[in-house]
């Protein structure tokens, strides 16, 4: 991976809200400030490899994918990313609204929809489609990351098209809140993080902001650097 920055449009819900602070405490980080926090009293008391089992997600904040990671193209700039994404956010359109549950999702937990949504799917469709014109081909290095022979064959497609697998029929929108996780340890988690979920009492969810995350290096973690409210139809 070319050791610059990457950007990334991602579901980030609003700085300081109570997702916002739910999952962010979680994860020991906050991708608006940049800053390291405790984790939740009594968390690691219950799991005390806690910060190892955040490591993956603390990288990139709490968030959900929109357009995957991506290193702008010759030609595109920084600024000429933050004007795409305000006249996304301007254009009006049907607001998904979700009923967020915590669940188990590919190995590891994450906020997701309690059901299907035709509206977030068109969104993170729309998304795909607006902002790849800002993204560099892959190289061999990063497509052989990606574990292509491990992907179906449409995913391939899609990584070769989009950049990413998991786009268009294969988008599951998730907010993540661990790594992957060793199929003993998972329900104990899975039992802890709901409990913690339910303990906010968030039964709807509007998806109603995107954000450009930015990475500065490989080493580095992602945070905001903007973010918009979009436009209800």
């Amino acid at each position: 991976m070319t050791n610059g920055p990457r950007y990334a449009i991602y579901y980030a819900s609003e700085a300081d809200s109570e997702l916002d602070r739910f999952g962010k405490q979680l994860l020991g980080y906050d991708a608006y400030t940049g800053e390291q926090l405790s984790f939740p009293e009594g968390i690691v008391q219950k799991m005390p490899d806690w910060r190892d089992l955040t490591q993956d997600p603390r990288k990139y904040g709490f968030h959900a994918t929109l357009k995957a990671p991506l290193i702008l193209a010759p030609g595109r700039t920084e600024a000429a990313l933050m004007a795409a994404c305000e006249g996304f956010a301007d254009t009006a359109r049907p607001l998904p609204v979700i009923e967020p549950v915590v669940d188990s999702i590919s190995g590891f937990v994450a906020l997701v929809p309690a059901a299907p949504s035709a509206e977030l799917a068109q969104l993170a469709d729309d998304c795909v489609r607006a902002f790849d014109v800002f993204r560099a081909p892959l190289t061999a290095e990063d497509r052989g990351r990606r574990q292509p022979a491990d992907l179906t064959p449409r995913q391939r497609e899609h990584l070769d098209r989009w950049g990413y697998p998991y786009v268009m029929e294969d988008f599951r929108f998730h907010m993540t809140l661990t790594g992957r996780l060793a199929a003993g340890r998972r329900a104990a988690v899975l039992a802890m993080l709901r409990e913690s979920f339910s303990a906010i009492g968030l039964k709807t969810l509007t998806i109603d902001r995107i954000a450009v995350f930015r990475q500065a290096d490989a080493n580095s973690r992602f945070r905001v650097i903007n973010s918009w409210k979009l436009r209800i139809e």
